[in-house]
């Protein structure tokens, strides 16, 4: 019982993050088509639960030690490949944010709305970009993560073919 429960934590925390990085997906084509005043207000007063100290960086660190937690919890047990390659792409995901995004953030926050840097245009793609790769991994993870919790335990596989093989036995008699 204990490990269902750690299951719906996980995918409950996966969710939420899936969902965070979704909505960056979704705006990115309207606010690729912005100019530099309007996107640099909207990055510094939209997202401002998204990191720290507010929420965001809770549910994705909680999602991926929640992950990890199930990855060891499964490890004899049906699911586990599919378990560790879902906390291998939330780890994935969190790379390629502190390696695309957080350049990005700290690059975008220095510069002055009215007169922005002249590649500024090539900060929003590496950060509108960099989230999409992150979505993209947080999707693969969230998938593989639900399909370990989907896959039957082996114990309950044996169960059912204990059941069926007596059920063709007994009408048999």
């Amino acid at each position: 019982m204990f490990i269902q429960a750690w299951r719906f934590a996980t995918l409950l925390l996966t969710a939420l993050l899936l969902g965070m990085t979704f909505c960056h997906v979704l705006e990115m084509p309207a606010k690729m088509q912005y100019g530099a005043a309007l996107y640099l207000t909207l990055h510094r007063t939209l997202y401002v639960a998204f990191g720290p100290p507010n929420i965001g960086p809770f549910i994705e660190l909680g999602a991926i030690v929640a992950s990890i937690v199930l990855t060891v919890m499964m490890r004899r047990r049906a699911g586990f490949w599919l378990a560790l390659a879902g906390t291998a792409c939330l780890l994935g995901g969190i790379l390629v944010y502190f390696a695309e995004v957080e350049p990005a953030n700290a690059a975008l926050r220095t510069m002055a709305i009215a007169a922005p840097a002249q590649d500024w245009e090539l900060w929003r793609a590496r950060w509108e970009y960099g989230h999409a790769a992150h979505f993209a991994l947080d999707l693969l993870a969230f998938c593989a993560l639900l399909g370990a919790a989907l896959v039957p335990s082996s114990s309950s596989v044996a169960r059912a073919r204990r059941v069926r093989y007596q059920r063709q036995h007994a009408s048999g008699q």
